[in-house]
């Protein structure tokens, strides 16, 4: 099922004309995001880390004009491990120019939903709604414009008494993934328009409300995330900003500050073109296609046997 479902994938994406590229797995910097952590490697006396993602050589890749592209490999995270993680995973990753949010949304559609047909038979249903309207849905509050006061107290009266003194976008984490995830409905579902603080690598734009919101979307399959998706930032200040505060908030959490990437900086520099791109887990798309629960049962090496 794996060899076929790898077979679907590159012939959906030749026929889109989107390039497969081969970016490096291991590098000298990696990523600064707080609820990340990579794996180090040691090379003779210097030091590097197998990467989270490929994103950071992937839009070096379209700074330079290679136009779409796509990956499908390896990538690696450190203490994952769970019915749905696994140290080593892989990734499927691509960038189309000139694509928005939503145009990237359908095509994940498509795929998903080909994926089903081709391999199974079947179609999922697909559902899209927005990040607030989940909020106000399942917990009678705005995510965008609730005060931290009234989103620690809903942590906490939702049990989790622990919480009282967390950020923002920790409470909102904790309270999506705890209350709104579970509950989402059966199929493909994309969750769009995420809180500014969680824009990650996303562009923000004011919404019909006057709301400072994210253009990053997430696609959740039967209630487990499945893909993670930007209208990509294209500010290299603000890149780095961002990449700063990351920093500011893994010093806090005492966590070791990691160095940023001068090479995309440089990048950045030059221009990152109006695109959107997206990483989607294999491995959990794999799960549902054959229809189990553990992330072991559709990896011939699972860290336990390894």
């Amino acid at each position: 099922m794996r060899a076929e479902l790898f077979a679907y994938l590159r012939t959906f994406f030749a026929e889109q004309s989107v390039l497969e590229v081969d970016p490096p797995c291991l590098a000298a910097t990696t990523v600064t995001d707080l609820n990340i952590e990579s794996i180090k490697a040691q090379m003779g006396g210097a030091s590097g880390y197998l990467q989270t993602s490929p994103e950071f050589f992937m839009k070096r890749m379209l700074a330079s004009g290679l136009g779409d592209i796509y990956y499908l490999g390896k990538a690696f995270r450190d203490a994952e491990q769970g019915s749905r993680h696994n140290p080593e995973f892989t990734l499927l990753e691509w960038y189309r120019v000139d694509y928005d949010e939503y145009q990237l949304m359908a095509e994940i559609e498509s795929l998903v939903c080909g994926a089903f047909s081709r391999l199974i038979n079947s179609t999922p249903r697909v559902t899209r709604t927005s990040y607030g309207d989940c909020f106000e849905k399942s917990l009678q509050l705005d995510p965008h414009t609730a005060s931290l006061e009234a989103l620690q107290a809903t942590a906490v009266n939702q049990g989790y008494k622990d919480w009282a003194n967390e950020t923002r976008a920790n409470c909102l984490d904790l309270l999506f993934s705890e209350i709104i995830e579970p509950s989402l409905p059966k199929g493909l579902v994309f969750i769009y328009d995420y809180p500014a603080c969680q824009a990650a690598l996303a562009q923000t734009y004011q919404d019909e409300k006057g709301r400072l919101v994210s253009r990053r979307f997430e696609a959740f399959l039967d209630s487990v995330e499945l893909a993670n998706g930007y209208f990509e930032l294209r500010d290299a200040q603000q890149q780095n900003q961002r990449f700063n505060e990351d920093n500011r908030l893994r010093t806090r959490a005492k966590k070791p500050a990691m160095a940023t990437d001068k090479h995309l900086d440089r990048a950045m520099q030059v221009g990152l073109p109006s695109c959107s791109g997206v990483a989607l887990g294999v491995d959990r798309l794999l799960m549902q296609l054959c229809g189990v629960s553990s992330i072991n049962e559709v990896l011939a090496f699972p860290w336990e046997r390894c």
